[in-house]
């Protein structure tokens, strides 16, 4: 399976209960195919996979593979504690979703030779292909990189990591060892501030947050880099991503609760996140606004 385009990652909506709102990620993942996702990938980072619970993303998953209807593949999220990881693989599998995007074990800091055997025992337990994020308390030599990549079922690594050394030798060590097709990904939050960079090593293909709340953005900084419009990316960078990305650092989780506060500035109730995430202040949400109204006028 090979991926192209924007990939859209929606967040999860919740109710005032709490609960997962099925009716409201159905709409927000069918606006998001219709606008030119070129897949959906539910319940990962963006969609708070770290605050769900197993059967939230199974249905999630059957959401959003009722809601694509085939048009674009469904990836799910999976990973945690081992067996979580194997339960969720199980349970995206019957709610119809094409891969997983396997993301890190939970706490502890991890040997290398142990995600190897992380990733090798969720591959083997799943008949589904799986992308494998490296970032956080997941970090691979290029050795282990190959080793994974080498397993039958792993189509795909992201890179969450943002170590562009460590990143160009695994993406070396990777293609001289595999024959078959396998794709690399910029997988840092608000990736396209990073898009250059990454391009440069070979790594095209990029998750887009800014695609739940603003695909027109998404997709004019896309195609501006495609045609090879320097001067359009510039502007994009300078007048939208960096003050984007300036905005969410300044609290811990906003590369979450900004995206879904933004979705809500669409008109569509995906309610707040769930702790220990926090949702931005009112100073906060009208400084978004204003960049987003900076990102619109570049993509009118």
């Amino acid at each position: 399976m090979q991926l192209d385009g924007v990939l859209f990652f929606p967040v999860t909506p919740f109710g005032t209960d709490g609960g997962l709102v099925e009716d409201v990620l159905a709409e927000h993942v069918a606006r998001g195919v219709e606008a030119g996702a070129g897949g959906v990938f539910v319940a990962c980072g963006t969609g708070e996979f770290h605050a769900m619970e197993p059967s939230e993303v199974e249905r999630a998953v059957a959401v959003a593979v009722e809601a694509t209807a085939g048009r674009v593949p469904v990836f799910s999220g999976a990973g945690g504690p081992l067996p979580t990881a194997k339960r969720i693989a199980d349970a995206a599998a019957r709610a119809g979703a094409d891969g997983l995007l396997l993301l890190p074990p939970y706490l502890v800091t991890n040997p290398p030779k142990g995600l190897v055997r992380y990733v090798t025992e969720v591959a083997e337990a799943s008949e589904l292909p799986l992308i494998v994020y490296q970032r956080n308390n997941a970090v691979f030599t290029p050795e282990t990189a190959v080793e994974i990549a080498l397993l039958p079922k792993v189509i795909g690594f992201k890179d969450g990591l943002g170590d562009i050394d460590l990143l160009q030798r695994i993406v070396l060590a990777v293609r001289a060892a595999v024959d078959e097709p396998f794709q690399f990904f910029n997988g840092l939050p608000t990736a396209e501030l990073t898009v250059p960079a990454y391009r440069g090593i070979g790594v095209n293909l990029y998750s887009s947050a800014v695609f739940c709340f603003a695909p027109e953005i998404s997709l004019g900084f896309y195609n501006a880099v495609h045609a090879g419009d320097d001067a359009l990316v510039t502007s994009y960078l300078l007048e939208f991503y960096k003050p984007l990305v300036e905005l969410r650092d300044r609290v811990p989780g906003y590369a979450v609760s900004l995206v879904k506060a933004a979705v809500r500035g669409t008109g569509l109730d995906v309610g707040g996140v769930r702790p220990p995430l926090l949702d931005p202040t009112p100073e906060h949400v009208a400084e978004l606004e204003k960049i987003i109204a900076a990102g619109r006028s570049l993509s009118a």
